[in-house]
């Protein structure tokens, strides 16, 4: 939204609630309609006269300078206020709803769903927005998720911003049981519904990932810590890709995809500073540079046979021993 049509749709608020006070017969004075739509006394007086301006009623005032209608200007007219929003900006506020899916099961569902409600809410009763685009008619398939605790959730958050250290215990994916960890938490991730804290662990005495829906027990301590001087956050980590802490060092990525799949691999977006190349076949080859080759391998994977790896050895070899253990399976 432009700042000229956030102006005029911060008016239309304004006007709907000095209309609002003073058809209840509030008979709310300037000052009271200044404080109520937290605005200046000169403001209100250029609202009421658009009011009385554009709807031609008379707006009179008692000897204390309460506001109220006559009453046959009141019964006259009905306050229509329209909302210069776009088409497109509609669709994007019903949206907002469907979208907040990746936020489920955590702390912040239950406030991100407040705040929406109260945006829906705030829109006037007697305004009625009609449009060609149904947002009923669209859905969302967000990945499954982990139930993160409320406590673990603010906890992290808190101190990550007052930068103070946390002990919890903490559940590895390969072992069954917990075990106590302290760690400096630096920053926050959140991949594909999932959430994550980065931060140095006391324990390894390095840089480790944590998986908030794995943290119990959770407790901030009041000692404090600061970053390392030579701390780079894309040193840890791939915005475009994941956040396994496999390598510091960024290995070139190169893949062949089946011409079968040659539209799909030459249209998604793998990764922002990708080169894609179409072979005269129809097959296509993708190739961009990260630290994330445990997540690659997951794409790979999934993409089954329509898929091969070029470059780098290493990820080859991983793919190939993959297989040959899910063979072994059946």
């Amino acid at each position: 939204m432009s700042r000229t049509d956030n102006t005029e749709l911060i008016r239309a608020f304004r006007l709907y609630k000095i209309d609002q006070m003073i058809r209840e017969k509030r008979y709310p004075t300037a000052r009271d309609l200044a404080i109520a739509t937290n605005s200046s006394l000169r403001t209100i007086a250029r609202d009421l006269g658009y009011l009385s301006d554009r709807y031609k009623i008379f707006i009179d005032c008692l000897p204390n300078g309460g506001y109220f209608y006559h009453e046959e200007d009141e019964n006259r007219f009905s306050l229509e206020v329209f909302f210069p929003i776009t088409q497109g900006e509609l669709f994007a506020i019903g949206l907002i709803e469907p979208l907040l899916a990746q936020y489920r099961n955590t702390p912040l569902e239950k406030d991100l769903n407040s705040l929406f409600n109260k945006i829906v809410q705030a829109f006037p009763h007697d305004v009625t927005i009609d449009t060609a685009l149904p947002v009923s008619n669209i859905s969302f398939i967000s990945e499954s998720t982990s139930k993160i605790d409320r406590e673990v959730f603010t906890s992290i958050m808190s101190a990550v911003l007052e930068k103070k250290e946390i002990i919890f215990d903490y559940q590895p994916l390969q072992k069954t049981t917990s075990m106590n960890r302290r760690l400096n938490p630096y920053h926050i991730v959140c991949q594909r519904g999932n959430w994550y804290v980065l931060g140095y662990c006391h324990d390894k005495e390095e840089v480790r990932v944590f998986n908030f829906s794995r943290i119990k027990n959770i407790k901030i301590e009041d000692i404090g810590f600061e970053f390392p001087k030579d701390f780079k956050l894309e040193n840890y980590f791939d915005p475009a890709v994941g956040i396994w802490l496999s390598s510091k060092e960024k290995m070139n990525i190169k893949l062949q995809f089946d011409a079968s799949v040659g539209t799909f691999a030459s249209e998604h977006i793998w990764h922002p500073k990708q080169i894609i190349t179409q072979n005269k076949d129809g097959s296509v080859v993708v190739e961009f540079e990260t630290t994330q080759i445990p997540e690659v391998k997951r794409w790979v994977l999934g993409q089954g046979r329509t898929v091969k790896v070029l470059e780098p050895p290493e990820l080859i070899q991983q793919i190939k021993e993959e297989l040959k253990d899910s063979l072994a399976q059946y």
